[in-house]
């Protein structure tokens, strides 16, 4: 590829360094936005990279501090601060219009940059939300009651991974910081465009929360599509093709 797609580092005013690539071209500019644990060399992001390239479209990606190729403990990592680096990243290199498209807890993110961006800058830089999966509010809804006093009392709760042999970790401070940036029991005020694909064999989260996001968006132009035999990844050839096709029609085929 041209060496402008190549991993580039973004330093924020604290040192932080966030890994990213970005690709040139006619807006809206695609902002890939990973889940927990995921990273911009994924199958879903690096799709939607190879998609816009073809179509002459920017796209950006990026991967969290601690995540990927970012340095960084990923202990220390919490919605807010991921929210900031994605916004920092994106006013480097987007000066104008956005679709943000989120994967899992990616979809939370997407949400939370779509809020912030809008407020600063006016509703008109957000075009349009993809949203895979997405798991707002996932910190109430995806624990039992036991794990979060874990958290409570600053612990960590560990739980399988059926994506790799380390179990998965989830630190009391993104806990508690999901806790004071829950979306779904108040009117989200976003009036773009919004396209949620969800499984729904997806063991990890229910897909009745893209059901509950639909209707908590403001905006009225809000699809769901909901795959009978999808899981929570979406990365088969006819998942891909239907994200793609999502991309397509909502940023506009060149």
């Amino acid at each position: 590829r041209p060496s402008m797609t190549e991993t580039r580092f973004l330093t924020m005013p604290d040192g932080r360094k966030i890994a990213h690539r970005f690709l040139p071209g006619k807006g809206p500019a695609l902002v890939f936005l990973p889940g927990y644990m995921s990273d911009m060399a994924g199958g879903k992001a690096q799709a939607v990279f190879d998609w816009a390239q073809a179509n002459g479209r920017a796209c950006l990606l990026l991967d969290y501090s601690g995540c990927g190729e970012s340095p960084g403990q990923f202990a220390d990592g919490t919605l807010s601060r991921w929210r900031d680096e994605v916004l920092a990243v994106v006013a480097a290199h987007c000066a104008g219009d956005v679709v943000f498209i989120g994967s899992s807890m990616g979809g939370w993110m997407m949400l939370l940059c779509a809020l912030a961006l809008s407020e600063q800058f006016g509703s008109e830089r957000v075009a349009g939300l993809i949203g895979i999966a997405p798991a707002p509010d996932f910190t109430e809804w995806g624990f039992t009651e036991e794990q979060k006093a874990v958290f409570r009392a600053g612990g960590t709760v560990y739980e399988e991974n059926q994506y790799g042999p380390e179990p998965t970790p989830t630190h009391a401070g993104l806990w508690a910081d999901g806790e004071n940036l829950c979306l779904l029991d108040t009117e989200i005020p976003l009036d773009c465009p919004v396209r949620l694909l969800h499984g729904q064999a997806d063991p990890d989260v229910p897909h009745e929360v893209s059901l509950r996001l639909a209707k908590a968006l403001r905006s009225s132009d809000v699809q769901v599509t909901l795959i009978k035999d999808g899981d929570h990844r979406l990365s088969r050839e006819q998942d891909i093709a239907l994200l793609l096709s999502t991309v397509a029609g909502l940023a506009g085929a060149s």
